[in-house]
């Protein structure tokens, strides 16, 4: 069987679209059925100030990467959308001539599952999609109502046609199976959600040690309009300035506007660091005291389950999160030592502070299930029974 696989983002760039798209990618390799899988991807482009070289090409015995240059962006709506346009074109460009017995295309907004389907169509194979979010549904709370009016039938219209077109759709979230469920019940469905990588397993942190005089809380991430934390964490760190120190490591659209309120409230015990590599994000989760997790409070975000949690809990570390819906739930069920306020909610994420204990936090049980070797194997055995006919 030979497999094109669509991932926007692929390792070395710094997403977790990335990490999940490479760790199945080595559980596939282990199928018998697999003889060969070409990966279209681009080169790293997820953050302004994270650049690494990477090779436009690599290949080994079953996969071949192509990586595709785009053009630089500031993560807006219009330069990300001019970035995708190359994507497509280059990579039907690669296609052109080329047999496949499957189309894979792991995808958070959309286009990248359509361009699955398109190809799909085109060359009369089998589509399995990996829906990592519900885009219409993002859209609709992010855009403005005169926007969202204009955009949303074509976004519907869109997302219908690539959704019925796949003869299997995994979503990463069971968030999202009342979405998808009443909109095309017809649809086979699939939960392999993200999990925690072989690095956190590996170097798992042992104990926590409280060495400076106020409490470091990390977050780790994008800075977006998905996390809301330009207009919450502001006014959050002075409030507990007393007792806290934040330590924020990641970049994204809403970066400039979180460093301008900080300024203007005169906040000082926020540092912000440009993403790094997940080896140093690793010691810095160990010199942490507790980490800190934030969603909008959009209606969109109540139905997803962000990656994040899981390697924050592989950690052991006390947990604060501002979530609600289905992250809410998943916390409080899986999840000791971690407290959840409603996103937004000053006077919650205050008070759930005091209910964290500062103490390494045995989470084994939660390892053992949701290792993401684990969960892509059980994914890699689900892609290879798809029959290699429409």
């Amino acid at each position: 069987m030979k497999i094109l696989f669509l991932s926007f983002y692929y390792p070395p760039d710094l997403c977790a679209g990335s990490f999940r798209a490479q760790s199945l990618i080595e559980a596939l390799k282990k199928q018998d059925k697999i003889s060969e899988i070409d990966i279209l991807t681009t080169i790293p482009n997820r953050y302004k100030s994270f650049t690494k070289k990477s090779s436009e090409i690599e290949s080994d015995e079953i996969i071949k990467i192509r990586r595709i240059e785009l053009p630089k962006h500031k993560s807006g709506m219009l330069d990300q959308s001019r970035a995708f346009l190359k994507f497509f074109l280059n990579v039907l460009k690669f296609i052109r001539g080329k047999n496949y017995d499957m189309v894979f295309a792991t995808s958070s907004r959309l286009m990248t599952a359509f361009l699955g389907a398109y190809i799909s169509s085109k060359i009369r194979k089998p589509l399995y999609l990996d829906i990592r979010d519900i885009f219409t549904d993002t859209m609709s709370d992010i855009l403005s109502n005169k926007f969202s009016f204009l955009i949303n039938p074509i976004l519907n219209y869109i997302e219908k046609i690539t959704i019925r077109k796949a003869v299997h759709v995994n979503l990463v979230s069971a968030g999202f199976s009342q979405y998808f469920k009443q909109k095309y019940p017809k649809k086979t469905y699939s939960f392999y959600s993200n999990g925690i990588d072989d690095l956190f397993l590996k170097n798992l942190d042992k104990g926590i040690h409280v060495k400076n005089s106020k409490i470091v809380i990390l977050y780790a991430g994008n800075i977006g309009e998905g996390q809301g934390l330009n207009n919450f964490l502001p006014t959050f760190a002075h409030k507990t300035k007393d007792n806290y120190h934040f330590r924020i490591i990641g970049d994204g659209g809403k970066r400039k506007s979180l460093e301008e309120n900080l300024k203007f409230l005169g906040v000082r015990n926020v540092d912000i660091i440009d993403p790094i590599e997940r080896s140093e994000l690793f010691i810095e989760y160990k010199k942490a005291d507790i980490l800190f997790l934030h969603l909008n409070n959009h209606n969109a975000f109540k139905k997803v389950l962000p990656s994040k949690i899981f390697e924050y809990a592989a950690m052991g570390k006390p947990i604060l999160a501002g979530v609600s819906g289905f992250s809410a739930e998943f916390l409080n069920t899986y999840v000791k030592n971690s407290a959840v306020f409603d996103p937004c909610n000053l006077n919650q994420a205050v008070n759930s502070l005091k209910l964290l204990e500062l103490k390494h936090t045995d989470r084994n049980s939660f390892i053992q299930e949701f290792s993401r070797s684990k969960i892509m194997n059980e994914m890699a055995v689900s892609i290879s029974s798809v029959p290699s006919s429409t």
